[in-house]
Formats: C-alpha cells, sequence, structure tokens
C-alpha cells in the first residue's frame, strides 16, 4: 500500500518535468484561495461559511482550509501526493456541484478546472522531481 501511495510513476523527464510545474503551479493558485480562508477560524467574530454538506460552517471551513492549505502545501512538495489531491479534488467537486450548481457555468468552470488537474496528478502521480520520488527510491 505504502508503495503505491509514495510510488511517483516512471515517465520520460519532459512528463516529469510538466507534472512538476503542473503540481507548482495548482497548489500555489490553491494556495490564494486557502490562506484567505485561515483567519477566520482564529477571530472572535461568528463563521460566516457555507455548510454544504450539513457538517456546520466551522467544520466545512477547516475541512476547506485543510484541503486548500495543507494538502496544497504537500502537492508543491511532492509530499503524499495521490493523498494530498484526494482532499483537494473533493472540495473541488463540493464546490462545482453543490455550491456552485446553481451559478452560471462561468462560476463551475474554475472549480471544474482544478477538479481535472488533480484527477490528473491522482492518476500519474507526483513525478521525479519530488519528495515521493525521494521516499520511494529508498525502499
Amino acid at each position: 500500500m505504502i508503495k503505491k501511495i509514495f510510488n511517483p510513476g516512471s515517465y520520460s523527464k519532459n512528463i516529469d518535468f510538466s507534472l512538476l510545474i503542473l503540481r507548482i503551479a495548482s497548489g500555489l493558485l490553491m494556495l490564494t484561495h486557502g490562506i484567505g480562508k485561515v483567519a477566520p477560524l482564529f477571530g472572535s467574530d461568528p463563521i460566516q461559511f457555507p455548510d454544504p454538506i450539513g457538517l456546520g460552517a466551522t467544520t466545512s471551513l477547516a475541512l476547506a482550509v485543510f484541503s486548500e492549505v495543507v494538502c496544497a502545501a504537500f502537492l508543491i512538495l511532492g509530499f503524499a501526493t495521490r493523498l494530498a489531491v484526494i482532499p483537494l479534488l473533493i472540495t473541488m467537486l463540493v464546490a462545482t456541484f453543490i455550491i456552485h450548481i446553481p451559478d452560471p457555468f462561468v462560476k463551475q468552470e474554475l472549480p471544474l478546472l482544478y477538479a481535472s488537474i488533480y484527477l490528473v496528478i491522482l492518476i500519474a502521480g507526483a513525478g521525479k522531481y519530488s519528495m515521493d520520488n525521494l521516499i520511494f527510491n529508498k525502499k
């Protein structure tokens, strides 16, 4: 099981470099969404965040922050990449099909694009230029 999680895949240098760019770009861009959500968790004001799956606004916000900050950072580093993209993928699918379902497609487009990127990374793995590669090759 551990070998599957940390297996970075075996690709040509072009694909490995492309996966690096995809991981860093999508991770950094997602961090910009997550960082803005951190402050309400530690503020004194009541949390104003949607509760799309019935867990409560605070729990929903904490899960979004975990996904968009912690998992995005893991994605950038290429650490436990396949595990890290699962919460990111779920967050984007919830954003698309629950939060923005009544909205026009233009509001659904960005989370769908992120979800597509995360699905590709889930299937392909982190590539050679990742912490997963360092871990996998030591075993």
